[in-house]
């Protein structure tokens, strides 16, 4: 379940990046306070939109796989991609201060489970 949450975390994410990017409502989602600015970095937040979508497809493709008999190959996906979306939600945290700690902890909190989650099963 919590490698669920994790991949729809990177959709939602990727959806915000890559398709909604150019609402205000949506930018200013990510501290940015004017047209100009998110026009400036628009390219880049396409491009860190589909690295998200690639770590959820990544997870999603663990669990299809798992869920069809393969479960060594299907663990090794989740884990790889949940370890992925975890390190991406420390680096937030160790590079974005107090301000950005929620967002890190939504980032990284599902991923962590679902690792314990396979180290214990």
């Amino acid at each position: 379940m919590a490698t669920i949450v994790a991949a729809l975390f990177h959709l939602v994410t990727f959806v915000m990046e890559s398709v909604l990017w150019t609402r205000p409502a949506v930018w200013r989602r990510f501290g940015l306070r004017s047209q100009a600015d998110a026009d400036t970095i628009k390219l880049m937040a396409l491009n860190q939109g589909f690295y998200n979508l690639f770590l959820a497809l990544g997870a999603v493709a663990g669990i299809v796989t798992v869920g069809l008999g393969h479960r060594t190959v299907g663990v090794t996906l989740i884990a790889f991609a949940t370890a992925c979306m975890l390190g991406a939600g420390l680096v937030l945290a160790g590079t974005g201060g107090r301000p950005l700690l929620r967002a890190a902890v939504l980032q990284a909190g599902p991923p962590v489970v679902a690792l314990i989650g396979l180290a214990v099963a």
